[in-house]
């Protein structure tokens, strides 16, 4: 579920999974995904060291979860 916030308020394994497998299944090469998908959850926690703590909000989760959004709807990341 999603606050006003854009943030998660509880973890919903099924949505994670759907995600996770929707993103493996656009990309071309499951490998180069991998490491993009990992690059962007450590930017992210480095970026922000409060989320580190947080069960809700990882940033594996939400790496996953902006890179299915930026395939899905290119025209979100263009406003």
């Amino acid at each position: 579920m999603i606050n006003e916030y854009g943030e998660y308020t509880k973890i919903d394994l099924k949505y994670i999974t759907y995600k996770t497998e929707e993103l493996l299944e656009l990309a071309q090469n499951r490998y180069k995904i991998t490491i993009q998908v990992s690059n962007r959850a450590k930017r992210r926690k480095y970026e922000d060291i409060d989320i580190i703590d947080d069960p809700i909000n990882k940033p594996i989760v939400k790496a996953i979860i902006e890179m299915v959004d930026e395939i899905i709807e290119p025209e979100i990341l263009e406003d």
